[in-house]
């Protein structure tokens, strides 16, 4: 309500209880009215104006006021007069708590004293819509059976508002539903209630539970409202009778399935609750006693469990009628029909029969031939009676169907038995079932040998060295071939293909195991006669017709160091000691003289080195270890004795190596004595012969070596008798020179690393030229031989040893 408003009312009030005051002050009473609610220290009234009082008197009179209640909710301000609010007034609570009456007062007593003076007020406290209506209860449950006709009625707790008159519970509101309403009815004491009515019939299956709102309005502006639930639960009849998912189940059972596997669960469905909805399996009269008897039925869950085992081969399609029956006072039931079909399992291997196999056979075998014939079976129906045969995928056969489940196994490829001597054949036969079953046999074909491989030695061409000086029959090689064949064909023979060198025949110079090929030496080797012989070998096997292959021998006879070095330079006979003469005066790097030697072995074992073996001073003389030549190191002086011994050792690169010494006695002389003398130095000529025939110097060697060494012996002889004509001693000059490397006329050319020549030169001059194996770049010695030997050549060739011997001879 508008405050302004109600300060009027107020006024008004206050003005008649004045009037009525002013008329009686000792027995009337001062009335006043104010809402509830207001808040603290709100002024109700002034007293001291309202009683007539003086305002400055009243604390002297010590007033007071005095309230008939549990709180003190109004108070007197001394200094002013004024009646106020002290706490705040809930009409409510503690004063107007009963609605038997709409009115409510709190009476007041105000005392003065001198003069007593005591007056009675009332105070109304005026109601306001400050409460909403509220429920006893906040969900109100009823239980309403689902068989309940239309129409019917229920009551329902009303709400209660502290609130009086208008602002109390004026009507009543229920939410939206299809299946009940309220009506708003009036008490005898005025209060509103309603009740609650059917006007749709229940069906607990649809909706078991309805909840609703109901709302209670007061009349107050603005109006307050309060709510509570209404929650109707229907309760069961047995009006629904059990249902199964399906009318007709259609089940597939393996074969062999385990007793006690579940077959179905059957689950039959009741809309009813409690007793209505329990429902009990059983078996229809039209089920028959051989399907109760395999499959169990359990009457409270509805599985179906295998009770006996089950064969396809036996039975395979299991009619059943199963009924439901629900607990209800009034019971009902439903059906289903079930078809259990029994699924073949593959329980069965397939098998798998050799009709025929042909063993051993031979490698020749045309492609295309039958080995064998097999024959496969399963006892399973389907896929699972399906069957498939196979073999490796790496064998020269295959599978050929010749019938309904036979099979041949024929050749598919050329055999050969030197790659596979038999074969190891799986026949694998697997049905199509899941899981695949399978079974095999196994059968080993042998091949039978055909002489179709030729004997193979391991290399088309051997080389083999022998050493020089071999034993005769001493092993030099094993030449083995191999044939993959087998038995007759396998067995080799060898022979040597017959060919004839310088009128020998290789059977006389080798020979051959003709059982396991070693190759054996028939005589004696020299490397300096025979360096090499080339020939063929044949193998040959047993088979028929027997095949064969030859193979290249090289046979290389290998040099032995079986050759002494010959000193040929300075010549002396055997067992002598050179002797030299050379002028005191001779330069340091002169060249004394040269040793030469030669050895008939091949080029390493002929390599041949020079050492000192004794020398009478070392610091006087050198010797170069490879082309032999003995130099001064210094010039001679007069302490040096007049006669040096020379030993020189020629050693060849053999192993062990062979050597040959020369003892040199030189004795110096002075310059005069080769002033005197009636020779004088020459340029020197060189001469070569160039490739020497080996023979030729064999022949001619034989035939004259006795005449030989008796002109040598005599040589040797004439040059040791002095001559009275000369001063220096008469048998022997030497003329020593040095090779200038830049001499244009030269005959002595080769490219060899080591060659060998013997050159004889001017026979008045008594000058024999050797020149020796040495490395190149190296130097040649010219030494002196006796003189009047008659070896002159000025063509520039060579002369040969005949034509030496002739012309000393003469």
């Amino acid at each position: 309500m508008d405050p302004i408003v109600l300060n009027r009312r107020y006024v008004l009030l206050l003005s008649l209880s004045l009037f009525s005051l002013v008329c009686n002050v000792s027995t009337s009473v001062t009335h006043y009215s104010i809402p509830e609610e207001l808040k603290e220290g709100s002024v109700v009234a002034n007293l001291a104006s309202d009683l007539s009082l003086d305002v400055t008197t009243l604390t002297k009179r010590r007033m007071r006021l005095d309230i008939i209640a549990s709180k003190k909710y109004l108070d007197v301000n001394k200094e002013t007069g004024e009646l106020y609010i002290a706490e705040k007034i809930d009409r409510e609570d503690h004063i107007c708590n009963t609605k038997s009456s709409f009115s409510c007062y709190l009476k007041l007593e105000v005392t003065l004293e001198s003069p007593l003076r005591i007056f009675n007020i009332e105070v109304e406290i005026l109601d306001i819509n400050d409460n909403a209506p509220q429920f006893r209860r906040d969900a109100i449950h009823l239980d309403i059976s689902e068989a309940t006709p239309k129409g019917e009625r229920f009551s329902l707790s009303n709400a209660v508002d502290p609130d009086v008159g208008s602002n109390s519970v004026n009507t009543y509101h229920l939410s939206e539903s299809q299946y009940f309403n309220i009506e708003v009815q009036t008490g005898r004491d005025g209060s509103k209630f309603a009740e609650l009515i059917l006007i749709k019939t229940l069906d607990r299956e649809q909706q078991a539970v309805h909840n609703l709102i109901l709302t209670a309005v007061d009349g107050g502006t603005p109006a307050r409202s309060g709510t509570a639930s209404v929650i109707v639960h229907v309760l069961d009849t047995n009006d629904n009778a059990p249902t199964f998912g399906k009318s007709v189940y259609n089940v597939q059972v393996l074969e062999n399935s385990p007793i006690g596997s579940l077959v179905i669960d059957l689950n039959a469905t009741d809309l009813d609750e409690g007793s209505n909805s329990d429902v009990t399996y059983s078996y229809s009269l039209y089920t028959s006693e051989k399907t109760q008897e395999t499959f169990n039925l359990n009457p409270s869950t509805g599985e179906i469990t295998i009770k006996d085992m089950l064969n396809y081969e036996d039975f395979r399609i299991y009619d059943m009628e199963v009924i439901a029956t629900d607990k209800g006072a009034n019971s009902l039931s439903g059906q289903c029909t079930i078809k259990i079909i029994v699924e073949d399992m593959n329980d069965n291997h397939p098998e798998i029969s050799i009709k025929s196999f042909q063993t051993p056979v031979s490698e020749s075998i045309e492609v295309d031939t039958v080995i064998s014939v097999v024959s496969v079976s399963d006892k399973d129906s389907g896929d699972n009676g399906v069957v498939d045969l196979r073999i490796p995928d790496n064998m020269p056969f295959k599978l050929r169907e010749s019938s309904d489940n036979y099979y041949e196994l024929v050749v598919s490829e050329p055999l050969d038995r030197e790659k596979v001597p038999e074969y190891v054949i799986t026949f694998t036969v697997t049905d199509r079932g899941s899981p695949p079953l399978s079974d095999n046999e196994t059968m080993t074909l042998e091949l039978l040998d055909v002489n179709d491989n030729v004997p193979q030695f391991p290399r088309s061409f051997y080389t083999i060295r022998v050493m020089e000086n071999n034993a005769p029959g001493d092993l030099l090689s094993s030449l083995t071939a191999f044939d993959p064949d087998l038995h007759e064909n396998q067995y080799l023979v060898y022979f040597i293909i017959e060919k004839e060198i310088a009128n020998t025949s290789m059977s006389m110079l080798f020979s051959i195991n003709p059982e396991n090929g070693n190759l054996y030496a028939l005589k004696t080797f020299d490397y300096e006669i025979e360096k090499e012989f080339l020939f063929h070998i044949e193998a040959r096997d047993s088979g028929s017709p027997p095949l064969s292959s030859n193979v290249t021998v090289h046979i290389i006879i290998v040099d032995q160091n079986d050759n002494a070095p010959v000193i040929v330079s300075p010549w002396r006979a055997h067992g002598s000691v050179v002797e030299e003469k050379i002028p005191r005066s001779t330069d340091k790097g002169s060249l004394v003289a040269k040793v030469i030697a030669l050895d008939t072995d091949s080029v390493h074992n002929s390599r041949i080195t020079y050492q000192f073996l004794q020398v009478t001073d070392a610091t006087l003389f050198s010797l170069d270890q490879y082309n032999g030549e003995i130099r001064t190191m210094r010039m001679f002086s007069y302490r040096d004795p007049r006669h040096q011994r020379l030993v020189v050792v020629a050693k060849d690169n053999g192993e062990p190596a062979l050597s040959a010494t020369v003892t040199i006695k030189l004795s110096t002389v002075e310059t005069a004595v080769k002033a005197n003398s009636d020779m004088s130095e020459v340029s020197l000529e060189y001469d070569i012969f160039s490739d020497l025939n080996l023979y030729l110097v064999i022949g001619l060697g034989s035939v004259s070596f006795l005449l030989l060494i008796t002109i040598l012996v005599t040589i040797v002889l004439k040059c040791q008798k002095p001559k009275a004509s000369l001063t220096a001693p008469p048998c022997r000059n030497s003329v020593i020179s040095e090779r200038n490397s830049t001499i244009a006329d030269s005959t002595l050319v080769s490219n060899d690393a080591y060659w060998y020549s013997l050159f004889l030169a001017e026979t008045r001059k008594g000058k024999l030229v050797v020149r020796q194996p040495a490395p190149k770049g190296s130097r040649y010695i010219v030494s002196s031989i006796p003189r009047g030997t008659g070896l002159t050549d000025t063509s520039g060739s060579a002369p040969s040893t005949l034509q030496y011997l002739l012309e000393n001879m003469v």
